[in-house]
């Protein structure tokens, strides 16, 4: 799971959304927090409330001093925070609510920004010494998380660290990235990591000297064990691999910060970590619990040795066994994985009544807290919710899909979560359940069948009283175009063109980027709508105009910023407006090194040929051109770790950019660019088991998907083949074709799920009749029922992580919208991927 999303779950249990304000109950620290008179500015920005001085400016960058606090004390602190600022002169910014302050301290909020209440910006050295010593009067004693990238002043909730007081941008790793200026203007990353970092040319006060060297005290090398790999980190805390210094015994070390990681009950990491000492002791001695050793605190932080438990997480244990990744499934193979995973079932069940016999309950099952060795033996890990079995409490944390209903209490509620593992076993889907329970007889039903398991598999997670979730595409021949109209009517019944920061929910990407762009905005959106035959809105469109002069785009990409903008718009016939988003972007491009379709060169470049066809302006194909030479010259660098490789991130985006090159200019030099390109997305690409090429993306996991993924190098090599089917890259096509033939896909949307593997399967009709392509088109438009759920009329798909419905191009309705097009009448599935230009020949020199 991406841990980013959870802090996006808390305001709206349909789509994922930044809390805004209006508190429960209507709590704001407004009120205890009012505006003088005089003097200063208020403004409100996503979580955060701002208060400026109406008179000078600030500096671009300095040294901040952040103020952490808890629910609990959050008004009493912002109370005195605001009088010093007042009374100084000095602006600030503070968290607007009490539910603000718990998800930003939450479990899994970002570990690196975590426990911030208030930022107050000093103007210089000599207001930081005087503001670090007057607020430490005030607020001495006050409880506060410690904030990872800062450096604690004394012993109460102030922290310091160098950094940019306004936005100031740069490119870093291929991303858009906030930045500080060095003395000589240069703009480098403002890093915002984890520990706290002094940048090479700032020098430390002399009031922070102390604080320094108090922290590197706080370290000490008698640390009893050393550390030799990490496992997990949480906002609560790290699981670290280590041996014991005394004897070389390997152990696993759990870390607890104080005030930190609240769940909704605001207990902390700390709380939780003790509580899970005292269970492991209870538990001690039976097979598959881990053996605890000490509780131990180091500096301010808590640990826990314990012994490690043999084997995979059943997440990593899944993949490496689960059937339906594969293409063409062998029938046969299903019984064989029926008969282990029910096994695997049957030793936790025995687990969990070894455990549920000492009078507890396990309390937070789920895959990443079971885990089996070689021999399918199974070991319960991560205690820290445990909790006696004859009360009447309930976990505060839970995962999506596994958490028991309300009104199950006691070893129900373990009994609950190994049912839900029953089915996760068989299709890995349970967080639709948290959205949709009316999905459950649907997808209970399919792996029965699939599986050949019995009728009373995985029941107890049945309820009564639960309407049904179906729609048009759980009928046996479903309706497309009925399918494609209800798609459409979700999306318009899911407008809030009273917001000005976005007009459809859609990934919480919207909320770094805007609302407005093509990938995860409205520009997509209404793109998808006009593609896909749905129609023009023009009051939507004036939505889009008027965001955009609002708050003109800060990124100049296609994806994520006026790009993206400007296509749409210009399709649309609002001419002036995207050659405005076009002129103030271009010294934005000028600045761009990012080769990517989604933020970089490709995608700037194509749009830019859009344009010279749409205008008939060769100015635009020469300034194309000249994208094409800048993207010549770089050197791709090689592979990493994780993977890049696909249309969206990857260099397929530069190799598309240099085949439509070819198409308008003739030189068969383009296509030399696009056949190196596409090659080195193929250093990225591994064959797995079933024989399909994917991406390699870490250690162990491939991906097929569109943005990153093979499906996306399948889709440029279909359009080099048209040229050059001779190309070296081309000769790859038949393998990376085949990784988007899989029956289970995790996400339905176009570029990290079914709907992009789709796409490409229809991409290659032009060859003609393919019987196994169109096997699996088929397959994966019938599956396309596991995730679609009723939405006020219509018909809506969960996005990333499957926690919140989505509606925009990259990952929810508008997307698949897309695919169904390209399928059904032969639509491009994104702006770019049309067929080859008929007046173009094929280059036959290679």
């Amino acid at each position: 799971m991406d841990l980013r999303y959870e802090a996006f779950c808390f305001v709206d249990p349909l789509f994922f959304d930044e809390q805004r304000g209006g508190g429960e109950n209507g709590e704001e620290f407004s009120t205890a927090v009012p505006v003088p008179a005089h003097g200063w500015v208020c403004a409100e920005r996503g979580v955060w409330r701002y208060l400026r001085r109406a008179v000078g400016d600030l500096p671009l960058q300095g040294w901040k001093i952040h103020v952490s606090g808890t629910p609990a004390n959050a008004g009493r602190v912002l109370l005195e925070v605001s009088r010093y600022c007042f009374a100084h002169s000095i602006s600030f910014k503070h968290l607007r609510t009490p539910q603000m302050v718990l998800a930003n301290n939450s479990k899994y909020a970002p570990r690196e920004g975590s426990g911030k209440l208030a930022t107050i910006y000093p103007r210089d050295n000599n207001e930081l010494k005087r503001a670090l010593h007057g607020l430490s009067e005030v607020l001495s004693g006050e409880p506060g998380p410690y904030i990872l990238s800062d450096l604690r002043y004394g012993e109460g909730p102030l922290h310091v660290r160098y950094g940019g007081f306004t936005e100031q941008w740069v490119e870093a790793d291929g991303r858009r990235v906030l930045a500080v200026c060095k003395p000589d203007g240069t703009r480098v990353p403002d890093e915002r990591t984890p520990t706290f970092k002094l940048p090479d040319w700032v020098t430390l006060p002399d009031c922070l000297e102390p604080h320094l060297a108090a922290r590197r005290q706080g370290n000490p090398a008698d640390f009893p064990y050393r550390v030799t790999s990490s496992l997990h980190f949480s906002n609560g805390g790290g699981v670290y691999l280590a041996q014991d210094k005394a004897d070389g015994r390997e152990v696993v070390l759990k870390e607890a910060r104080p005030h930190a990681g609240l769940d909704r009950d605001h207990v902390d990491a700390v709380a939780r970590l003790h509580r899970e000492h005292d269970v492991l002791r209870r538990l001690a001695g039976i097979p598959g619990i881990p053996a605890v050793h000490r509780l131990f605190t180091v500096w301010e932080h808590h640990f826990m040795a314990m012994d490690r438990a043999p084997g995979l997480s059943l997440g990593s244990w899944l993949a490496h066994h689960y059937p339906l990744t594969r293409r063409d499934a062998d029938d046969r193979d299903l019984p064989a994985y029926a008969e282990r995973a029910r096994a695997v079932l049957g030793r936790l069940e025995r687990l969990l009544d070894a455990v549920h016999e000492r009078g507890l309950v396990f309390g937070d099952l789920h895959p990443m807290n079971v885990l089996v060795d070689e021999d399918d033996q199974v070991s319960l890990v991560d205690f820290e919710l445990a909790f006696p079995a004859d009360g009447d409490t309930r976990p505060a944390l839970g995962a999506p899909g596994f958490k028991a209903p309300p009104g199950y209490t006691g070893v129900a509620i373990d009994e609950y979560a190994l049912a839900a593992l029953g089915l996760w076993m068989f299709l890995p889907l349970n967080a639709l359940l948290e959205l949709a329970p009316g999905k459950l007889p649907g997808l209970l039903g399919f792996v029965r069948r699939r599986f050949g398991l019995p009728e009373d598999h995985a029941a107890g997670l049945l309820r009564p009283g639960i309407p049904p979730a179906a729609t048009e595409l759980d009928q046996p021949e479903p309706d497309w175009a009925l399918v494609r109209k209800s798609i459409a009517t979700a999306i318009l019944a899911g407008a809030t063109p009273e917001r000005t920061d976005r007009l459809f929910p859609g990934d919480i990407e919207q909320f770094q980027v805007g609302g407005a762009c093509f990938g995860v905005g409205a520009a997509g959106v209404l793109h998808a709508l006009d593609i896909a035959g749905a129609g023009r809105y023009p009051e939507h469109e004036q939505w889009l105009l008027d965001s955009v002069r609002r708050e003109p785009p800060t990124r100049p990409g296609f994806f994520d910023g006026a790009h993206g903008i400007a296509h749409v718009l210009e399709n649309f016939g609002h001419s002036d407006e995207a050659g405005r988003l076009l002129d103030e972007s271009a010294g934005l491009v000028a600045q761009t090194n990012d080769h990517s379709l989604k933020s970089g060169l490709a995608g700037i470049g194509l749009n830019l040929l859009h344009f010279a066809d749409s205008r008939g302006d060769r100015d635009f194909l020469a300034q194309a051109v000249r994208i094409g030479a800048r993207l010549a010259e770089r050197t791709p660098e090689p592979p990493g770790k994780f993977a890049k490789a696909g249309l969206v991130s990857g260099w397929s985006g530069p190799a598309l950019l240099f085949v439509r090159l070819y198409e308008h200019t003739g030189d068969a030099v383009w296509l030399d660019l696009a056949d190196r390109a596409l090659t080195r997305e193929l250093e990225e690409c591994v064959p797995t088991d079933d024989g399909s090429l994917q991406v390699r993306d870490g250690e162990a996991r491939t991906l097929p998907y569109l943005a990153v993924g093979s499906a996306g190098v399948a889709i440029v090599a279909e359009h080099l083949a048209a040229y050059r089917p001779a190309a070296e890259s081309v000769a790859k096509l038949p393998g990376l074709r085949e990784s988007c033939r899989g029956e289970f896909v995790i996400h339905p949307g176009l570029c990290y799920g079914r709907a992009g593997l789709l796409a490409a399967l229809a991409m290659g009709r032009h060859r003609g009749h393919d019987d196994t392509a169109e096997r699996a088109i088929a397959l994966h438009l019938s599956r396309f029922a596991w995730y679609a759920m009723p939405f006020r009329g219509g018909i809506a798909f969960p996005g990333n992580q499957l926690l919140r419905l989505s509606l925009d191009v990259e990952t929810g309705g508008a997307g698949i919208l897309l695919a169904l097009a390209a399928v059904f009448d032969d639509r491009p599935v994104l702006p770019f991927l049309g067929g080859p230009r008929t007046s173009v020949r094929p280059d036959r020199g290679k």
